[in-house]
């Protein structure tokens, strides 16, 4: 059952070490082993390996934050259902993390929201804090998917298409709603100079002809 709810590339991906140096263009700049082909399922490659290898293939990039692999959520929810995973702003864009992360020994308990496997605490009421510690909770309980439904996929589309008439994929990650709305309802329309003009042509008082 949770194999079904579970892409065959996932695991491969949550298991794989990136940021080494390629061996085929380690003297190049972008060198680093940074990207993962879900169509060829076969470990990390660099900048150039794609260009010649997975041109036409579905490609993430993988990035760093505090030496922990994250992806941007823009990139992995197209293919991913990451429903119940906490996700972060780092550098202006919104991320989750790829696997669990060791808690500090002094970190803060009593968090009222916490990852259903690992206890760590979440910033929002949501279940798991990495895409790892979600694989372990479908594994448990199968209460959970990774698969996209086509009606998942509808709504990730209307969400796109907001996000497209915002002013920044940034902003628009870190408004809340109730805010988002707001901005359209407060937007002024834009006045008829037409029919506006047309009425104050037709008040004008008209002078009578001077006599002899």
């Amino acid at each position: 059952m949770a194999a079904m709810l579970v892409p065959p590339w996932l695991e491969s991906l949550l298991s794989t070490a990136f940021f080494s140096i390629c061996p085929s263009h380690k003297d190049a700049p972008r060198s680093e082993c940074n990207m993962y082909c879900l169509d060829c399922n076969n470990g990390a490659f660099c900048f150039y390996c794609r260009s010649s290898r997975h041109k036409d293939h579905q490609v993430i990039q993988i990035r760093r934050s505090s030496y922990h692999d994250v992806v941007r959520v823009s990139e992995i929810q197209k293919v991913l259902d990451i429903n119940g995973v906490q996700t972060y702003v780092i550098n202006s864009a919104r991320v989750l993390f790829l696997n669990e992360r060791p808690q500090p020994k002094n970190a803060v308990k009593g968090s009222s929201h916490i990852c259903e496997v690992c206890a760590r605490s979440l910033l929002d009421p949501l279940r798991f804090c990495s895409l790892g510690c979600k694989l372990v909770g479908l594994k448990k309980n199968g209460e959970a998917s990774f698969i996209l439904s086509a009606k998942k996929e509808e709504g990730r589309g209307r969400r796109e298409g907001i996000e497209i008439r915002l002013p920044s994929k940034e902003l628009e990650d870190q408004l809340p709603q109730g805010m988002q709305q707001e901005m359209y309802q407060n937007t002024p329309t834009p006045p008829h100079h037409s029919n506006s003009n047309s009425r104050r042509r037709k008040g004008i008082p008209h002078r009578a002809p001077l006599g002899p």
